[in-house]
């Protein structure tokens, strides 16, 4: 594959993220973002619009003709006190009790707390035959990984995947990157495949080799935190390429291409953001190729709750393999 895009230098240092390697701005979060980059035209893969040109095409298990990598990265699993008095007192005010006292106890009792949801999240993919990936935090910023153990182990037995969603401090960092995988394990019981980085934070080509000799299948960080689209022009998993040591890493990448806090931070409406991607769905379709989605646990209610379970029902009925990356990488 990658002699093919090498015969074309355009599409070869989109792929490779040649313009990373030595970039002129970063933002807060020290990342690179799609503001700061030339490729503009990120929601048309080109890369792998070029290798269906070539032809390259894949047969995918059941007969599926494209595939959705489902994901959940898990910031927090309880509402932030300031949050929660809030919103409880919105309810106080307009005379909802019950909603105020379930409101303010749901930081005490797990079945009331609107972000205990793997469980509801599992319900509404099981009636679509998906699966999918929630990567877990192991730095303890947010919450004890150790505390979670039966229900990471519950969700694995399930036959949901559990990926390790790396601390704001860990994309750059071999040590805490192995401690963190390490705790995930232990709690889980087993070894873990897949990573994300929280906040999206990625150096190219470091982060990846990083990851690969932390002993890591996959990553599925790279995507711009600031727009939907595909970062390295190309729709399908892949092997990174190190411009440095012009060698391939040990790692597949799952590209990132679609956000829900990006389409919220865009200030987009439901009509908007489902138009967005419906377009990336189906352009996703039409090279056959993956598109990788992170839909937060909380982010599953009202709205942005329908537009997920949308997002499920226009790709299962255009023949959509709906599946974890554990699935994308052993396939």
């Amino acid at each position: 594959m990658n002699e093919k895009i090498k015969q074309n230098k355009t599409l070869w240092d989109i792929f490779t993220r040649e313009e990373e390697y030595q970039p002129k701005k970063l933002d807060q979060h020290q990342r690179f973002i799609h503001s700061f980059s030339r490729d503009k035209n990120i929601l048309n893969p080109v890369v792998s619009e070029f290798l269906v040109k070539q032809g390259f095409n894949i047969s995918y298990p059941q007969g599926k003709s494209f595939a959705l990598c489902l994901t959940h990265d898990i910031d927090v699993v309880r509402p932030s006190w300031l949050g929660t008095i809030s919103e409880s007192l919105e309810y106080f005010f307009q005379g909802k009790i019950k909603n105020y006292l379930k409101t303010m106890l749901g930081i005490f009792i797990r079945r009331w707390n609107p972000w205990w949801n793997f469980d509801e999240i599992m319900t509404l993919e099981k009636k679509y035959s998906a699966r999918s990936t929630f990567f877990f935090l192991a730095d303890d910023s947010r919450y004890k990984i150790i505390s979670l153990r039966k229900q990471l182990q519950a969700i694995d037995a399930q036959g949901w995947e559990i990926g390790l969603h790396g601390g704001y401090n860990s994309f750059n960092n071999p040590s805490q990157l192995k401690k963190e995988k390490q705790s995930l394990e232990d709690a889980l019981g087993k070894k873990v495949l897949g990573y994300r980085s929280h906040h999206l934070r990625f150096v190219v080509p470091d982060t990846w080799e990083l990851l690969a000799q932390a002993g890591f299948g996959y990553d599925s960080t790279l995507g711009y935190p600031d727009s939907p689209g595909w970062r390295a022009g190309i729709c399908h998993p892949f092997r990174p390429f190190n411009l440095k040591t012009n060698k391939k890493i040990n790692i597949l990448e799952i590209p990132l291409a679609l956000m829900d806090a990006t389409l919220k931070h865009q200030k987009l409406n439901m009509e908007k953001s489902w138009q967005i991607i419906q377009d990336l769905i189906d352009t996703t379709a039409k090279y056959q190729g993956v598109l990788t989605i992170l839909w937060h646990n909380n982010y599953f209610f009202g709205p942005w709750l329908l537009l997920y379970e949308k997002i499920l029902s226009y790709a299962s009925s255009k023949n959509a393999w709906l599946t974890s990356g554990q699935e994308i990488y052993k396939f």
